[in-house]
């Protein structure tokens, strides 16, 4: 059962789609813009939910048949596109979408299209939703869900209210791991620190024990980097991270181990850490660096993901950071 009162941050959304049916200008195209994992596919439910609730309120009653059908996903007027290969072809558009939008709602006021992965559509494909948008019957409502928005042609754009998901407060999802999920303190502090924000990534760090052995894997070299030569730590890291998507991770660890390095020189208090049982290898790091050698190490890592983003070579970029990495340990 999902609804918007549920939902862990993105407010600003939900007031502006709560705004919208509540003065009854809901538009008959949005996009819903976020990473992977940050709730795009909750808030269009919800939103679809509360359109079609026989209630007629700001939310869903999560009662009425349609509601409950909705959660089911087995709504008749609300359709959900997704496809598992790697591109969504016209074909698709054409024949569950434009062929379906003309027939009326069979039991609500509004026919809904979710497109899931909507970057995944090819610009034919695009094109064909495009002549769609442009003149919906009045039922109708689409709404694309993308992770990258850059890849949907401007006209696409120009037509579809967008709406960017931010990242949620860390404080609200620490509370919801343990609150929901029972999520002992430190962990949930440590998956709310490390998700960016993304509450998806949270439950899944919080819950995984993969996750757990790759801090462990990445921690046991940060606690001896002061005794290793640069070709073990390289060899370590390339040792334990099989992939792009992995080193971002371990990236994103020692992100936070520094930062509670740079943290612990500024205050001296540990219980601002993260990492708090790491605390007397931390000290001794923090004091033996200066602000500077700390701040360079964290730019080395920002700049790290910057190029990996933008596709330059792992092995490259990985050995230039912790090139840095080492020199500001030498010092």
């Amino acid at each position: 059962m999902q609804d918007f009162n549920q939902i862990i941050g993105h407010k600003r959304i939900i007031k502006h789609l709560q705004n919208a049916i509540r003065l009854k200008k809901v538009s008959h195209a949005y996009i819903l813009h976020g990473e992977e994992g940050m709730g795009k596919k909750t808030l269009a439910l919800s939103f679809a939910k509360t359109l079609q609730c026989t209630e007629e309120g700001l939310n869903s009653c999560n009662k009425c048949k349609s509601c409950i059908q909705a959660d089911s996903r087995n709504h008749p007027d609300i359709l959900w596109i997704n496809n598992e290969k790697s591109s969504i072809g016209v074909d698709e558009i054409r024949t569950r979408i434009n062929a379906d939008i003309m027939v009326k709602p069979y039991q609500s006021r509004y026919k809904i299209y979710i497109i899931e992965e909507a970057d995944k559509m090819t610009e034919n494909a695009q094109n064909a939703l495009l002549k769609t948008i442009e003149e919906p019957p009045e039922y109708a409502i689409i709404i694309l869900l993308c992770c990258n928005i850059n890849t949907l042609l401007p006209t696409i754009l120009s037509r579809c209210v967008i709406l960017d998901l931010k990242p949620v407060n860390k404080e609200l999802i620490k509370e919801l791991l343990m609150l929901k999920y029972q999520i002992p303190d430190y962990k949930a502090e440590i998956a709310a620190n490390f998700s960016g924000g993304n509450v998806g990534k949270a439950i899944k760090y919080a819950s995984s024990e993969d996750f757990e052995k790759k801090k462990e894997d990445i921690f046991h070299i940060l606690r001896y980097l002061d005794d290793m030569e640069l070709h073990e730590i390289i060899s370590g890291i390339k040792t334990i991270s099989e992939n792009k998507e992995t080193v971002f991770e371990y990236i994103d660890i020692m992100l936070l181990w520094f930062r509670d390095v740079l943290i612990l020189k500024a205050s001296n208090d540990p219980n601002l850490m993260l990492f708090k049982d790491e605390y007397q290898i931390i000290k001794k790091q923090a004091n033996t660096r200066s602000y500077d050698q700390i701040e360079n190490i964290i730019k080395s890592m920002d700049e790290a993901k910057a190029k990996l983003t933008a596709n330059v070579n792992l092995d490259i970029t990985i050995e230039l950071m912790l090139l840095h990495i080492k020199e500001n340990y030498n010092g």
